[in-house]
């Protein structure tokens, strides 16, 4: 199934593309069913505002939800599905990732528990991996681990370059997520990060050229990406460099994201919300005064807190922003330096015990919020007839259970354009 995006339009083709003409199922026996509603991001009191309802079924046809509801028409055709009282829920997605690179760094994360600070620096050191490393390569190590992502509920992953920081690398890393993307039953989106950081043996105004001059130009030239993203903070790429990036990556046809304000107020998400950046990424240090500018432009905010967590730093102010009426998302920033953790659910348990939300709104931040993120909110992120077939049962009692169960899979099966594609009893 080909599910690499790069426009509204082709999103929703490709999500369409496959079909089972003589297939539907039912899935019975739901304790309960979770989701969020709606085709556009939730904020405010609006974001924990689930739609949760006992004794329902939901009938699948090709690739689309087709009817919820109670004690629907049997027919000799369909295949059951007992969900065996467990809970119901959307696919994850998950809109911050980092997922294909060529080796771990744990000697870093080692390094780092025995009080070396994380500066940042290591992204030269999984550019140096993955200069060594081809594409054929670089799609066989990234696999299983996207695999583990499905198994654990992801049916949606945006994917960033950023280890290449070099036209060829750059162009590497996204050729290899289109052809994971062709091959995985999973949607993967990608996203160019080429301003992640300023290789060592170049000047910052060559680099910064050669993104605009030569790397944008070429991802646009292959059709290898749907955002461009740049690292706004200190020590990498300032507000100006940054919008000069992402202006050259909107009239080449890419939408803009930006890592904002992870390590400093240095005017990330101010920038974000003048440019109307699809999403705004970390901002734990970003001021009360440039929230507010994210909150009237209708930014999304992808927070990050398994990054907090593996590097021991402060959390972003989540309920702040949600009382600021920011659409906020959950993701995992799953990359191997800063943040190892590939599980929604482990994001989960952190957004509720370490970033104060509630479980609803977790819930809403890693389906919902987390599609418009990538600007699938009308297509994924919710369980409702028009819809696709994105969803998860989980072997639990009550969605409150999910943070409780800490670092444990609770997902029995997953479903992603109506097939179950992973799972325990798959």
């Amino acid at each position: 199934m080909r599910s690499i995006v790069l426009s509204r339009g082709v999103v929703k083709r490709a999500l369409r593309s496959y079909t089972r003409p003589d297939m539907a199922t039912l899935i019975t026996n739901i304790g309960e069913l979770v989701t969020p509603i709606g085709s556009e991001a939730l904020r405010g009191s609006a974001q924990g505002a689930l739609d949760i309802r006992n004794d329902v079924e939901i009938l699948i046809e090709d690739v689309t939800i087709t009817r919820v509801g109670r004690r629907l028409d049997r027919r000799d055709s369909l295949e059951i599905v007992d969900a065996g009282g467990g809970v119901v829920l959307p696919g994850f997605v998950d809109a911050h990732t980092h997922a294909v690179f060529a080796r771990s760094r744990d000697e870093e994360f080692l390094a780092r528990a025995t009080g070396i600070p994380y500066d940042g620096g290591g992204i030269l050191a999984s550019a140096a991996h993955v200069a060594e490393c081809s594409e054929d390569e670089l799609v066989s190590r990234s696999r299983p681990f996207l695999q583990r992502m499905l198994a654990h509920g992801t049916t949606t992953a945006e994917i960033k370059s950023g280890y290449g920081l070099s036209v060829d690398g750059e162009v590497k890393m996204l050729r290899a997520v289109r052809r994971l993307a062709e091959t995985l039953p999973m949607r993967l989106v990608p996203t160019f990060l080429g301003a992640h950081a300023v290789p060592e043996d170049t000047s910052r105004d060559d680099y910064l050229a050669l993104l605009i001059e030569e790397m944008i130009p070429r991802v646009k030239q292959e059709a290898l990406a749907t955002y461009c993203d740049v690292f706004c903070d200190r020590g990498f790429f300032s507000v100006d460099e940054a919008r000069a990036v992402l202006v050259a990556a909107r009239a080449a046809g890419m939408r803009p994201k930006l890592h904002a304000d992870e390590l400093a107020d240095t005017g990330g998400a101010a920038l974000a919300a003048e440019l109307r950046a699809t999403s705004a990424d970390h901002l734990l240090c970003s001021s009360d005064r440039n929230l507010r500018r994210l909150a009237a432009a209708g930014v999304v905010a992808v927070l990050l807190p398994g990054t907090s967590f593996t590097l021991d730093v402060g959390y972003a102010p989540a309920r702040r922003m949600v009382a600021m009426e920011i659409p906020v998302a959950l993701a995992t920033d799953f990359n191997p330096g800063s943040c190892p953790i590939y599980s929604i659910p482990v994001i989960l348990s952190l957004a509720v015990t370490r970033l104060g939300l509630s479980i609803e709104e977790a819930i809403t931040a890693a389906t919902l919020n987390a599609a418009a993120a990538l600007d699938l909110a009308d297509v994924v992120g919710s369980i409702e007839e028009g819809k696709r077939a994105d969803l998860l049962i989980l072997d639990l009692e009550r969605h409150q259970q999910i943070p409780y169960y800490f670092a444990h899979n609770p997902v029995r099966k997953v479903f992603s354009g109506g097939e179950c594609r992973a799972g325990r009893d798959r």
